[in-house]
């Protein structure tokens, strides 16, 4: 066997960790030189120096340190000013800051933790304390980072899934080939308006419709014209709803169903009755039809004010009843079943 020097793996290397920034901010220059060589030794840290304390918001926000030490005392603007100032930026708002005094001050050390300060030193501490400090606040900071980068992730992730679960739930509730809901979403939507109409006592009503001589139009014309059949007359169906609460979806094959809620039985004899006219005036040719020239349905509607005690499916069973006697009386018509309750 060939004996080669190329590795067993090709694992990526790992990235070297960004240096954390330091930021001071300080009117004194000998101060700067002094943490500067502190810093410089250092391979995890960089150093930036701000000497003008009302500059210092400005340039937090370009170079977005991971630590900021800022002076109490300084000219024109102290740092207690310059703190609150960070604490309300954006930018800002949680980059730790570690004030600096050289005088150790019961009471300005509570102020400075009031205004919003995660830590308070002596200049200068010793050499070994200092950069733990530093190293701890940044790695604090890298850390909430981290976290809210994570939960940012995390909100898009679950927007996406409600969107996507969002999404499966209107496909579920669609019948595949006609475009309008389908038999599982009516059974839901005809529950919740049968429960709905017997807490307020108000009218329900059921139309059931079925394509006549479908079979005779598949074996003449074919499955795909049958299929372009069904959705035509779909959309009639659903495009002459007019109310937001009605709900017409296909039941199964060629028989469609629509819930009228608030509809007593004139309205849904209306409702039957534009209905048929309108899929008749599709003008869609039927030659083996026995009934006319053009496909045309037949339709039975029921009506009933729910009751608690009642079933959905006694109301269903009626508008089926009245579907049939539509048909026994020659089709393209629709029958109505006797009201189940005044």
């Amino acid at each position: 066997m060939d004996e080669t020097n190329e590795p067993l793996t090709n694992e990526p290397e790992l990235a070297s960790y960004p240096p954390y920034l330091v930021m001071l901010v300080d009117d004194q220059p000998m101060v700067a030189e002094a943490l500067r060589r502190i810093l410089t030794v250092e391979s995890d840290m960089d150093f930036h120096y701000c000497g003008e304390p009302g500059s210092a918001l400005k340039i937090a926000g370009e170079i977005k340190p991971s630590v900021i030490l800022l002076d109490l005392v300084m000219p024109d603007i102290d740092g207690l000013t310059v703190l609150r100032a960070l604490r309300e930026h954006a930018a800002t708002r949680i980059v730790p800051v570690v004030v600096l005094s050289s005088q150790e001050d019961a009471a300005m050390k509570a102020e400075a933790f009031a205004v919003g300060a995660n830590d308070y030193l002596i200049k200068w501490p010793d050499r070994i304390e200092l950069l733990a400090r530093l190293r701890y606040h940044s790695q604090w900071y890298s850390n909430m980072q981290q976290r809210d980068e994570a939960f940012r992730a995390l909100r898009v992730s679950q927007r996406k899934l409600a969107e996507s679960n969002l999404k499966l739930q209107r496909q579920a509730a669609v019948d595949g080939l006609t475009g309008i809901p389908n038999r599982r979403y009516f059974d839901e939507r005809f529950e919740e308006e049968w429960k709905r109409g017997a807490r307020e006592q108000e009218w329900l009503s059921l139309i059931i419709l079925d394509v006549d001589h479908f079979k005779l139009y598949n074996d003449r014309y074919g499955h795909m014209a049958g299929d372009e059949c069904l959705k035509a007359v779909a959309q009639v169906i659903a495009g002459s709803l007019l109310r937001p609460t009605d709900l017409a979806a296909r039941y199964g094959g060629e028989e469609f169903v629509l819930i009228l809620p608030n509809t007593d039985q004139a309205g849904a004899e209306v409702v039957a009755g534009n209905m048929r006219k309108a899929v008749e005036a599709l003008g869609i040719p039927h030659a083996r039809s026995a009934t006319g020239a053009v496909v045309t349905v037949s339709l039975g509607v029921a009506t009933t004010v729910p009751t608690e005690h009642d079933q959905a499916q006694g109301l269903l069973a009626e508008a089926d009843t009245a579907l049939y006697a539509a048909k026994e009386a020659g089709r393209n018509r629709y029958a109505i079943a006797p009201l189940m309750r005044a």
